[in-house]
């Protein structure tokens, strides 16, 4: 199987919610990740994804508040 036709996967659907925490995005790119990722990987990962920014955010306001 050559490299474009294997199914995308976590890392993939990682990064294209990476990118659209930041609402940056090539159209392209955007269409390429709608058709090849499913909506299961997608809420997984935004999941995920969010789950790190709180924890990243309450890491931050700890170390302010402590220091």
């Amino acid at each position: 199987m050559a490299r474009d036709q294997r199914k995308p996967g976590f890392l993939q659907a990682a990064g294209a919610v990476f990118w659209a925490f930041f609402g940056v995005r090539k159209r392209r790119q955007g269409e390429a990740d709608a058709v090849g990722l499913s909506p299961v990987q997608v809420i997984v990962a935004g999941l995920v994804g969010a789950a790190l920014f709180v924890l990243a955010l309450l890491l931050v306001v700890r170390l302010l508040v402590n220091s």
